[in-house]
Formats: structure tokens, C-alpha cells, sequence
């Protein structure tokens, strides 16, 4: 059962102590009053669940290593939410994120997910490769919407290493479900050694397979 107008923030988190903190004092600083936390450990072997443990308001789920996807998952299962958004451990929203979010859904009730966009910034001890550019762009991961919308078509598949997002976003277009985008930057994506242990080339790799499955299911509806 959910609450109306309560926003849950699904906070996936894998040996996270470094940057947690952070995105937990970024969310806390919301303008937007209805806010609940869930932080879900991912099967840490640092710090992060203690820290989460002694952050006041943080709704703590632990399990074990299952990747992202499935902590994300994991997190809606427990939430209360009318609404769902998901920071990963090492982003910072801005203060106005949820409630930009909020109030785009609240005005589009045929609509039932909105992107924003957001800024990349490097840690100083991290080279930027060419590829990855410091350009605003969209995020599927800080992407908001309806609890109906899991509802109907379920959460994000946690076989794919990376791409999960836009996989899940293609599950919804293929449902009819409406997307809108903000143009609004309201979020911070940090960029360092840890997250940056993929290549391009993996990416590509998990593009192709989106595109396969979402051109599979759409053969499978016109069959």
C-alpha cells in the first residue's frame, strides 16, 4: 500500500563508504517534504552499512551481492512510495530534484515516468577518457515514476552488467507508458577509479542487447 505523494529514494550501494555520505546529505537537503530513504547494501564487506545504520532517517535493507539492478528492485519492494527515483552511491541530487520531478508528474497525468538530466563531474585523480564526455546528459537510473508503472512491468532485469536503465525504459515505451524528459540538470554523476572499471566497448555490448530483446518482444506482439 502506498502513501500519497511520498517519494522513495532507492539507494543501491556496494562498498560505498567513500562517497554514501554525500548522497545521503544531498537527499536529506530536498526541498521536497515527503521524502523516504532506502538504502540497500549490497552485500558490503566496508563501512556502508554502518554508515547508513547512524544516518538518521535511512531506511536500511541488506542482501546479499546481486548487483544493482536487484538492489533497486529490492528497495521498490520495500518502499511506500506513490512515487519511486534511485541515486546511486556515488551521485548527489540537487535540492529541487524530487520536487521538479513531483510536480512534472502531477502536471502530465499521462505520463508515467520523467528523466532529468545531469552533470558529470571526475574525481581529481581520475583521467577522463575521450569517449566520456563532462556534458549534461540524461540518466535512466535517476529517472522517476509511478508506482503503477512497476506495477505493470516490473522492475529493472538484473542479467545486464550495464544499460539496465535504458532496457527498462524501452520495457516501457513497448508498454505504451509515456516518458517525459526535463531539461533541468539535477544531478550530480561522479565519475572515479570504481565505476570507471567498464569499457566502452561493454556498454555498446549492452546497447545491442536491448535493442535485440526490445525488437524480439515487439516480433513476439505483432506474431
Amino acid at each position: 500500500m502506498s502513501v500519497a505523494g511520498l517519494v522513495t529514494v532507492v539507494v543501491p550501494a556496494f562498498n560505498a563508504e567513500q562517497f554514501l555520505g554525500d548522497a545521503l546529505r544531498a537527499l536529506a537537503a530536498q526541498d521536497y517534504p515527503q521524502v523516504e530513504i532506502v538504502v540497500v547494501d549490497d552485500g558490503s564487506s566496508d563501512q556502508t552499512n554502518e554508515l547508513a545504520t547512524r544516518t538518521p532517517g535511512v531506511h536500511l535493507v541488506t542482501q546479499e551481492n546481486a548487483g544493482p539492478s536487484a538492489a533497486r528492485n529490492t528497495g521498490m519492494a520495500v518502499g511506500n512510495g506513490e512515487f519511486f527515483t534511485f541515486c546511486d552511491a556515488d551521485d548527489r541530487f540537487r535540492a529541487d530534484k524530487v520536487s521538479k520531478q513531483v510536480r512534472y508528474l502531477r502536471e502530465h497525468p499521462e505520463v508515467g515516468c520523467v528523466l532529468v538530466h545531469h552533470q558529470t563531474f571526475f574525481e581529481s585523480d581520475v583521467t577522463r577518457p575521450e569517449w566520456l564526455t563532462d556534458e549534461d546528459g540524461v540518466q535512466p537510473q535517476s529517472a522517476m515514476v509511478r508506482r503503477e508503472v512497476v506495477d505493470q512491468i516490473g522492475g529493472f532485469d538484473p542479467t545486464y552488467r550495464f544499460t539496465e536503465g535504458f532496457e527498462w525504459l524501452g520495457r516501457m515505451r513497448d508498454a505504451g507508458i509515456g516518458i517525459g524528459v526535463l531539461a533541468d540538470v539535477c544531478v550530480d554523476r561522479r565519475i572515479h577509479h570504481t565505476n570507471m572499471s567498464y569499457e566502452r566497448a561493454d556498454l555498446q555490448h549492452n546497447m545491442l542487447r536491448s535493442l535485440r530483446d526490445r525488437l524480439e518482444r515487439n516480433r513476439r506482439t505483432t506474431a
